[in-house]
């Protein structure tokens, strides 16, 4: 039997099913559902705050440094800078926000800020009352990205450096030409004032630096090798003035293995600096004053300013001469003068070098006279500066000690000569000697160190060959030579063995000389005495000694 499947009974209520029960939420359910997200609200607002609520120090293009504040507001409490290993103090200021100093630093030092800010009440909770902040920074350096430069006919003067730079100063002085860029720039033209020459040349990347100053050299294009030299040839140099020659080429190539012949030689010695520079630096007592200083270089090398010699150029300096005052105020010192100097002021230091600079700037000072009856014949002449017989026989007497030759002419030998002696403190112990010949007394007086040693009856020159009147330095000192000569007459003299003989004057010299009788004019010029008299005149008249003829 089939049994039939029996269908589920649905039992219907007024033909719907019955609605869903509604309940009511209570305020704790709103707060569990919200808590959380205002949690995380403020821990993201408390985030930012505290991200923000930190100011910065960071390098600036211009200013020394950038200061950010921050965005939650801040004071600035204090700022300082030092510099060097001495942690010297660097004046600064803050404007917009940026800190530049008050003064110049010197490109490449390394600098060390420090700066505190003051956060609001509001805020200090959060992120603390104060801040402080470091920076440590380094001055920039502008670099030249070329020392010598070969420049063609008419072509600017440009200088490339390897980094924008925002000013320089160039010239060949002591005081050096400035100018500022408007604009920052690695390329600067400047004025050319030659064909070839040097330049020194400072460039400073931030107008708060200072640089130390690089010699940039040019040159003309060509195959010839060129020089320029530092000083410049034809210019005065002093007697320790190094000279600075500067190549287009490496030196190896201009000069092969030969280095410049220097005169005077011996004057110092070479060196030779990277592969362009060669510096002469004298020693000792360097080139002299008065001296005239020279530098060859051969045929295949051109020197800016030198002139064509037989074998190549030859630049030239001249060193000045000490001054007639500073050579008496030596000759003072060293016994050579009947002067003594009273220096003023504080004493020139004991080496050559000081002696040197004060040969050409002498120490003020006053001259005084150091015998007692000095002769008025002898103060009459003296000049305190300028050149005359007494000080022109003070030379002659130094160079005669010194084996110099007596021209009376301080050259360099002579100052050279002189500084050593004063260095030493080798003075002149003979004293000083002054006679004087009266033509109308026809007597001698001898004169020395303050005492009329003696006088004597002397013979001067007959009228057709008269003794010339002046002062006179003796030149020639001879215990006993021949004399020979023309006469008034044109008929010639030779006299053999004529004793005790000191030229003074062309051929009038005081000497020994028999005659009948003294006094009365006799000579061809010349002053005779006795035999006895002249043989002790003669020690006291050595070159030097001064005679003088009224």
């Amino acid at each position: 039997m089939a049994i039939s499947p029996q269908r589920p009974t649905v039992t219907r209520s007024h033909g719907r099913y019955p609605p869903p029960v509604k309940r009511r939420r209570g305020p704790g359910a709103y707060v569990a559902v919200l808590l959380p997200l205002l949690i995380v609200g403020a821990l993201a607002a408390a985030a930012v705050v505290f991200s923000t609520a930190k100011g910065s120090l960071s390098t600036d293009p211009a200013a020394l440094a950038r200061l950010t504040l921050p965005a939650g507001g801040a004071s600035i409490e204090s700022v300082s800078a030092v510099t060097g290993p001495h942690s010297q103090g660097v004046a600064v200021s803050v404007r917009d926000q940026r800190i530049w100093p008050d003064q110049l630093i010197p490109a490449g030092e390394q600098l060390s800020i420090d700066v505190t800010l003051k956060r609001p009440g509001w805020i200090s909770w959060l992120s603390g009352r104060t801040q402080h902040l470091h920076l440590d920074v380094t001055a920039p350096t502008a670099v030249l990205a070329a020392q010598y430069v070969t420049l063609g006919s008419g072509a600017p003067l440009t200088v490339s450096f390897r980094q924008p730079v925002a000013g320089v100063w160039y010239g060949s002085g002591r005081h050096l030409a400035h100018q500022t860029l408007a604009t920052a720039s690695s390329t600067v033209t400047l004025p050319r004032p030659g064909l070839a020459g040097s330049m020194w040349i400072a460039a400073v990347a931030r107008t708060w630096e200072t640089s130390l100053p690089v010699l940039v050299s040019w040159f003309p294009a060509g195959a010839k090798a060129s020089a320029v030299a530092s000083p410049a040839p034809g210019t005065a140099i002093g007697p320790a003035s190094p000279i600075t020659l500067t190549f287009s080429r490496p030196i190896s190539r201009a000069l092969g293995h030969s280095l410049p012949p220097v005169s005077p030689a011996g004057a110092g010695s070479w060196q030779q600096i990277g592969d362009h520079v060669l510096v002469f630096h004298p020693s000792g007592a360097g080139y002299g004053l008065g001296a005239r200083v020279t530098v060859a270089l051969p045929a295949g090398v051109s020197l800016l300013g030198a002139r064509q010699g037989t074998g190549g150029t030859v630049g030239s300096w001249h060193v000045p001469a000490g001054t007639t005052l500073r050579l008496q105020q030596l000759l003072a010192q060293l016994g050579y003068l009947p002067l003594r100097f009273n220096q003023s002021g504080s004493p020139i230091a004991p080496t050559a070098a000081a002696q040197e600079a004060a040969a050409v700037h002498p120490p003020a000072g006053s001259f005084t006279w150091a015998y007692p009856n000095t002769p008025a014949g002898l103060t009459s002449i003296w000049a305190p500066g300028a050149s005359g017989e007494m000080t022109r026989g003070a030379v002659m007497a130094f160079e005669d000690d010194h084996g110099l030759a007596t021209d009376g002419d301080a050259g360099p030998l002579v100052w050279r000569a002189l500084i050593a002696a004063a260095l030493a403190g080798q003075h002149s112990s003979f004293g000083y000697t002054f006679v004087e010949v009266s033509k109308g007394a026809q007597r001698l007086t001898l004169w020395h160190s303050g005492h009329t040693v003696l006088t004597t009856a002397v013979n001067t020159g007959i009228a057709q060959a008269p003794t010339e009147s002046g002062t006179f330095a003796v030149y020639e000192h001879l215990r006993v030579t021949t004399m020979s000569g023309t006469n008034p007459d044109g008929s010639h003299y030779h006299d053999p063995g004529i004793q005790f003989v000191s030229y003074f004057n062309g051929g009038d010299a005081l000497h020994a000389f028999t005659r009948a009788q003294y006094g009365f004019p006799q000579s061809l010029g010349c002053v005779e005495m006795p035999l006895g008299p002249a043989g002790a005149v003669w020690p006291y008249t050595p070159i030097g000694t001064l005679v003088q003829v009224q």
